[in-house]
Formats: structure tokens, sequence, C-alpha cells
């Protein structure tokens, strides 16, 4: 009997936040997107809070998932439904109570990482790495509450190799 792999479908949910940073000392905000399982989608930085900001960062995300989600989730900044309405895809807007908790608290991996960058010196700069940093966060990112030692081990060692992988490959 021949076992078929399937390939991971995208997460059926996006969660969606924006958070305000200072970079070089000037007002910037984040926005970010995340999957149901707490994987960032995408990071975009912008100067504004509006939008034209959350269509860029809709676009880019319809765009690279290739998939429309069931649900997206976001707080009640006007910004999102508004692109959402533009994007036509209005019906898929969430905005209940401590729903975008997810979105929220994974804000916290990039607000410690800055600190201890003592901050952002560009925005590009800033793009760069945070889009970078995504990434290699949802490679090691492996949910310890929710598995074993043994199993964990495991994860972390696939990771490892996945990655020494990639980085000889450079």
């Amino acid at each position: 009997m021949r076992i078929k792999k399937r390939r991971p479908q995208p997460h059926s949910e996006w969660f969606l936040d924006e958070v305000f940073v200072k970079i070089g000392g000037n007002p910037m905000y984040l926005w970010r997107a995340l999957d149901g399982e707490g994987e960032v989608l995408d990071v975009l930085v912008q100067k504004r809070r509006n939008k034209r900001a959350a269509l860029k960062l809709l676009r880019k995300l319809l765009q690279h998932q290739g998939a429309l989600p069931t649900k997206i989730v976001t707080d009640k900044l006007k910004s999102y439904s508004a692109a959402l309405k533009d994007l036509n895809i209005a019906h898929l807007h969430d905005t209940a109570n401590r729903l975008n908790n997810r979105a929220e608290s994974s804000h916290v991996p990039i607000r410690r990482r800055e600190r201890k960058m003592q901050r952002f010196k560009s925005h590009r700069s800033a793009q760069m790495f945070l889009s970078i940093y995504g990434s290699i966060y949802n490679l090691f990112n492996t949910q310890r509450h929710l598995t074993s030692r043994k199993t964990l081990r495991t994860l972390r060692a696939i990771a490892m190799t996945e990655w020494n992988l990639v980085t000889n490959a450079a």
C-alpha cells in the first residue's frame, strides 16, 4: 500500500494587526499577518495606518498565499473594513471581541528583539529583518506546551537539519 504525501494547505483564518514602532526616531506602523496556528504570513512596515497601507498588506497576502481564507480577523480599525470592501472580500471580515488576541500576543517576540537591537535604524532594514525573522521564527517555534519532550527533540532536530541545508546552500 502506497501512502500519498499531501501538500500542507494554508490555514483558513488570517489574523491581521498593526503595532506602533519607532524607526530612526520616526513613528512607523508594523503590519503583521498570522495564520490560525500563529505562524507569520507576512510583515509590512508603513508610515501610515490607513486604508492604503491595509490594501498593500492584503494584496501582498493574497498574492503570496494563493488562496482566500475563510475568515479574516482584525481589530476594529476602519482601515481594514475599507480595504476589504475594495477587494470585495468584506464578507470574510470578523471583528468580534478578543478574537484578535493571537495577533496581539505575537508582537511580544518582535518587541523583545527590538529592545535587544536598540531599535531599528531605518525603514528598509526593519522591513528586511522582520520579513526574514518571521520565516525563521516559524521554523523554530514548536509550541512546547503542546508536545512531549521526545517529540520536541525530534522537531528541533528536523528544524536544525533544515536550517543547516538552507544556510549551507547560500
